[in-house]
């Protein structure tokens, strides 16, 4: 490459599938694929000449002005390639999440251009949930909405990780409609709000006459979910008696409704969610480490609101529009409305916003929300001491990857690995099948605890 001019790249940067633009050191458009001006629905003959930030972002200045991370900054700065996740406008001036991987790429004379990649990783269709759309242009929230993506490419048990009031709920329909299985059910449970004596029943089903009053069959979640997903809010608070049973259908894909003898198989994709400390549980006895391990095969943290403030005013415009009722005007936050709302830590979240924002609506004038008309429940103002050291978001790592909390989790692995071991005649196979991990990861992990 280092002998080809942008005219020669031209054939290069046609073959590449996703959209592709070679960029010069002033920001404008040197050569685009076809790819990209579809995207952009910019005339591949008029693409040359204009600024990448005026087709991509609608905007007039470069992105870095807006308080980006510029990958044509990085590139012309370091000469190394970098990657980023924005959000661009498409063809139908609709915003959409992309990851790009800028390259430095030099022409015959030496000369620098950045290659930007451009990878969608979801458009705002997507975004659409049942209930309420996921919106933001964070990086925390962008960065969260890349690893969904990622997450729901495979066929692994999901763990979302996350404070009350995240939206884990809307994570999880995000998750089912970018999957392999986004044309079977999606099938919700909250474990919190389900009586002990009645999980069982709930998640296998019961027979006619499985118990006193029991008139008729009953299908239970597991099975309902069959070749889709099952979503389990709140797995914390699952009783230790149902994760044993729990574990066993996780690990055979069979199981028996209540009162039945039949043997019944289903084809569940698990995600599970909590607000808990599992590995805390799993010290105290809460929970059990199989199970966690059996659920976390890709663990997923979601931001807090506060880790993400700058969503705010379009997080609150989007639940506005949404309890709005139909025909009638949308509401409106006031600039000092805005800034309240921006001042404050939000302990419940997005779930917290909505509240505060339904109880604006009902004090409002003309549709106008005053920051008069913002009440909080928690005095939990910001301050630059409370939000100077906030740990950054890390989004998602493989749960067979986590590293030990503590030196008795660490024995507490151990221990179940070794379980394992013993229990399948030390056949690593079947171990790391168990485990939800590859033979591989297993091997590390058999070092890790000298148990090799």
């Amino acid at each position: 490459m280092e002998n080809a001019t942008p005219s020669e790249l031209q054939s290069l940067i046609d073959v590449q599938e996703n959209p592709f633009v070679l960029i010069d050191e002033n920001y404008k458009i040197v050569a685009a694929n076809r790819a990209y001006c579809v995207n952009y629905a910019v005339d591949s003959k008029n693409i040359v000449g204009h600024l990448c930030h005026e087709i991509s972002h609608l905007s007039s200045v470069p992105c870095h002005q807006n308080g980006e991370d510029c990958p044509h900054q990085e590139v012309f700065r370091t000469g190394q390639m970098h990657e980023v996740i924005h959000t661009h406008f498409d063809a139908q001036n609709r915003p959409e999440h992309v990851r790009i991987k800028g390259h430095p790429i030099r022409g015959r004379d030496g000369k620098l251009y950045l290659g930007e990649a451009v990878f969608p990783i979801a458009d705002s269709e997507d975004l659409l949930c049942k209930d309420m759309q996921m919106v933001g242009a964070s990086p925390a929230f962008l960065s969260c909405i890349d690893h969904l993506t990622r997450a729901a490419a495979s066929d692994a048990a999901i763990l979302l990780l996350g404070e009350s009031g995240v939206g884990k709920e809307l994570a999880a329909q995000y998750i089912h409609k970018r999957s392999s299985r986004n044309n079977k059910p999606l099938i919700i449970l909250n474990c919190a709000s389900i009586a002990i004596d009645m999980f069982e029943d709930e998640l296998f089903g019961h027979e006619r006459g499985a118990f006193t009053g029991c008139i008729g069959r009953k299908q239970g979640l597991f099975e309902l979910a069959d070749k889709g997903i099952l979503f389990l809010d709140e797995i914390g608070d699952m009783p230790l008696f149902m994760q044993a049973k729990l574990l066993r259908v996780l690990e055979s894909g069979e199981f028996r409704r209540i009162g039945g003898t039949e043997t019944l198989r289903a084809d569940v994709r698990l995600i599970a969610a909590t607000n808990n400390d599992l590995l805390k549980k799993i010290h105290e006895g809460g929970f059990r480490s199989d199970l966690y391990y059996r659920i976390a095969g890709i663990d997923l943290r979601l931001p807090s609101l506060r880790e993400r403030s700058s969503d705010i005013p379009v997080l609150a415009q989007a639940i506005l529009k949404k309890i709005t009722q139909v025909g009638q005007p949308h509401f409106k936050l006031t600039p000092e409305a805005v800034d309240k709302l921006q001042g404050y830590t939000f302990p419940g979240n997005i779930r917290e916003l909505k509240n505060i924002l339904l109880k604006a609506v009902s004090e409002s004038n003309h549709n106008i929300i005053s920051a008069a008309n913002i009440h909080f429940s928690h005095q939990h103002e910001k301050n630059e001491a409370s939000t100077k050291h906030e740990i950054p978001v890390d989004v998602i790592r493989e749960a067979t990857e986590i590293k030990p909390q503590s030196a008795s989790m660490a024995e507490l692995e151990a221990e179940h690995i070794e379980k394992l071991l013993l229990s399948y005649n030390g056949h690593r196979r079947n171990v790391a099948d168990t485990l939800g991990i590859s033979e591989r990861t297993l091997y590390r992990k058999l070092k890790r605890y000298n148990l090799a």
